[in-house]
This record gives C-alpha cells, sequence and structure tokens, in this order.
C-alpha cells in the first residue's frame, strides 16, 4: 500500500472498453514524512476521492484487479481509501 495525493483528473476520448464510467486520477506518492516525491501514479478510483485528498493506493496490478473483480482487466493502480489522519512518531 502506498501514500498519495491526489494532483488531478484524466479525461479520454478513446480508451480500452475497461475504462468506460471509471474515473482516472493522477496521485503524487508522498515519503515518510508526507512529503509528495515528485513521482505519480496514473490510478482508477473506487472510493469518489478528490484533488487535495490524501489516499491509500495499491500498485500491484493483480491485487488491483482483485479489487475491480476483473482479471483481465488491462489495471495496474487502484486508491482503494482516503485517509482522514496519519500519525508520526
Amino acid at each position: 500500500m502506498i501514500l498519495g495525493k491526489v494532483c488531478g483528473t484524466i479525461h479520454s476520448t478513446i480508451n480500452h472498453d475497461f475504462y468506460e464510467s471509471k474515473r482516472l486520477l493522477v496521485v503524487d506518492k508522498l515519503d515518510a514524512y508526507l512529503k509528495p516525491t515528485g513521482k505519480y501514479l496514473i490510478c482508477i478510483d473506487q472510493v469518489d476521492a478528490g484533488v487535495g485528498e490524501t489516499v491509500l493506493m495499491l500498485d500491484e496490478g493483480n491485487g488491483a484487479r482483485q479489487i475491480v473483480n476483473d482479471n483481465n482487466a488491462p489495471l495496474r493502480s487502484v486508491i482503494v481509501g482516503i485517509v482522514d489522519e496519519v500519525h508520526l512518531n
């Protein structure tokens, strides 16, 4: 699982059938101090996240396909949760 901050959305006119009616978000990975790393993932949104929100992502194709319940989905990354708080020691 990876923490990230949603920084944008992606819109396309031509895409694979799997992506019809699915939201694609650009998510900047966060480091251990919750600072953006400049490395990003493009994820499908399973939790209705919005720009500026901190989210929990899964970046592993098979696990992502299990979440969407489609073994043949052309998918690698998925947002699985919105983070309310993070406590660091």
